[in-house]
């Protein structure tokens, strides 16, 4: 008796959330629930909009392209050589072997490189997707050229049985002949037989 009221209650607590019914998403209680949404997870990488990035990448990948870059890169790498050279020791912050600079460049290029790559995947997937609708335009095309060239056959096919008018007026034309002939023929009369020719 003392075993039965444990199962008892464990059964109603079964019966009252419906915890025997397959896999689940929440837990309530040490029960995992199916109606309840489950709650968003923690990420340690922070959360960003990949559209909104892969459109910032494009544009510095665009500018990166252009000859306004390379103007400017080579104006700010003339500068920081002149500077570095000609200022006085105590200005100087990247002395002559420019061991600075050759850490922005390669900074800079690090950078560059995988948003360019990005950018170009970008590019990619949008002449794929231009791609696969111009071949379904293709496709839509040459079903509607198959459709038009069987309509345009069946009505030449249809036109074959159509009188036209050139056969009809040569038609009126040979009746009009048979009915000068016949008047121009004597009538034979009733009764009288026409001798043979």
């Amino acid at each position: 008796m003392v075993n039965e009221r444990p199962d008892r209650e464990a059964g109603r607590e079964r019966a009252r959330t419906g915890s025997g019914a397959g896999s689940t998403a929440l837990m309530r209680g040490g029960r995992v629930r199916l109606d309840q949404p489950a709650p968003p997870r923690r990420r340690l990488v922070p959360e960003y909009d990949p559209e909104a990035f892969g459109v910032l990448s494009e544009r510095i990948a665009r500018f990166l392209g252009t000859g306004r870059f390379i103007v400017w890169m080579t104006l700010i790498i003339i500068v920081w050589l002149v500077w570095n050279v000609t200022a006085p020791r105590e200005l100087r912050f990247d002395p002559y072997p420019f061991i600075f600079l050759t850490l922005m460049l390669s900074l800079q290029a690090s950078y560059a490189a995988p948003l360019i790559l990005l950018a170009q995947n970008r590019q990619g997937d949008r002449d794929r997707v231009t791609q696969e609708q111009e071949r379904k335009q293709n496709e839509r095309s040459i079903a509607d050229t198959e459709y038009l060239t069987r309509e345009i056959a069946a009505l030449r096919i249809g036109l074959g049985e159509v009188t036209t008018r050139d056969w009809i007026r040569s038609e009126l034309q040979n009746l009009v002949r048979d009915l000068a002939e016949e008047r121009a023929l004597p009538r034979a009369e009733p009764g009288r037989e026409e001798p043979d020719r």
